[in-house]
């Protein structure tokens, strides 16, 4: 037991010492494992186990501690356990990162949750922030795991058991609510009868904002590979014809358009989702597609619209949303005289 005590020592000075090491070590996995879910190699599913691993560890960290103590009459150094909780963060975050750095619509506002995941993230590899800022605000510092988490599940739920991104969400949104019922009491010190009614309001009231808010947040394991609108579609091959930006009202009457997409996903993965044709304002038709992960290409899927209003002039935007409706992507086009 001396000789482990030293090892977990010396292990500390070396996190103490080069503390970006670790960001760089999560960074590269992140992308590591995007690579290889593009590849569809088993190895991402690996990679993605081990952080929920590192989680649920994590999680029952207290539990975990007294047993060793119990077994082997050893308890872990607090420095180690606090080095241990920033190491996961950081893994989790650069994890992530890559994921959603290629799945977010920068100009809609899921930039808004990439942006802070990258904030987060970089707090994670700052000392003075993480130590001095973060962890000594409880409610704050829990706020920011039950994010990390949620961010984590998101990823790694489609590519471990092949859950689809409605699925995923929801129970990354059920668990976000669960760890946030201890923030929520923290924030609440009132001192009252009510006070519990009222933690397990604002608690609910985080659900429903998340769940309404849900557009915002990218689908982290799909992303649009290659995009076209085009009047021309060669069914034996797959292939969209020129695509387009502008189109005549005549050409539409008469050849219609086609909105092709090939959207990447794990392998196993099977996934519904939609075209929706629109207008600024108006949704014209909602048009449902199935997917499956797997190709390195990416899934190919179009649809085909003919039927379009009186006055079909001005911009069209064909948005490519999940069955709860989160973005993947947008395609555009105008209709001109």
């Amino acid at each position: 037991m001396p000789l482990l005590k030293t090892y977990l020592l010396q292990l500390i000075e070396l996190l103490r010492r080069y503390p970006g090491a670790i960001a760089v070590f999560g960074f590269v996995s992140g992308v590591a494992s995007f690579v290889l879910v593009d590849r569809q190699e088993g190895l991402a599913q690996v990679i993605a186990v081990v952080m929920l691993v590192s989680w649920i560890w994590l999680m029952l960290e207290n539990v975990l501690t007294r047993g060793l103590a119990r077994l082997f009459g050893f308890e872990l150094p607090p420095p180690l356990l606090r080095y241990a909780t920033q190491m996961i963060h950081q893994e989790s975050l650069f994890f992530v990162l890559p994921f959603f750095v290629i799945t977010t619509t920068w100009n809609s506002a899921q930039a808004l949750f990439t942006g802070l995941l990258g904030a987060a993230a970089l707090v994670s590899i700052i000392d003075p922030l993480y130590y001095k800022w973060l962890a000594p605000r409880r409610w704050l510092f829990l706020a920011y795991h039950t994010l990390t988490l949620f961010a984590v599940l998101l990823t790694a739920l489609p590519i471990i058991f092949q859950l689809t991104t409605a699925q995923s969400y929801k129970l990354a949104m059920a668990a976000a609510v669960l760890l946030s019922f201890p923030s929520m009491a923290g924030v609440i010190t009132v001192q009252r009868w009510w006070r519990a009614l009222l933690v397990v309001a604002l608690t609910l009231v985080l659900g429903a904002a998340g769940w309404l808010l849900r557009t915002w947040v990218p689908p982290a394991t799909l992303w649009l590979t290659e995009v076209a609108v085009s009047t021309k579609m060669d069914d034996r091959n797959r292939e969209p014809g020129p695509s387009i930006e502008q189109i005549t009202v005549a050409q539409l009457r008469t050849q219609g358009l086609f909105a092709y997409t090939s959207i990447s996903a794990p392998r196993g993965l099977n996934e519904r989702i939609y075209h929706v044709w629109q207008q600024p304002g108006e949704t014209a038709e909602r048009i449902a597609l199935d997917i499956h992960g797997g190709r390195k290409e990416g899934y190919r899927a179009w649809t085909h619209k003919q039927n379009f209003p009186p006055n079909p002039l001005g911009r069209w935007f064909v948005r490519v949303v999940t069955e709860d409706g989160q973005l993947i992507g947008i395609l555009r086009f105008e209709v001109v005289e």
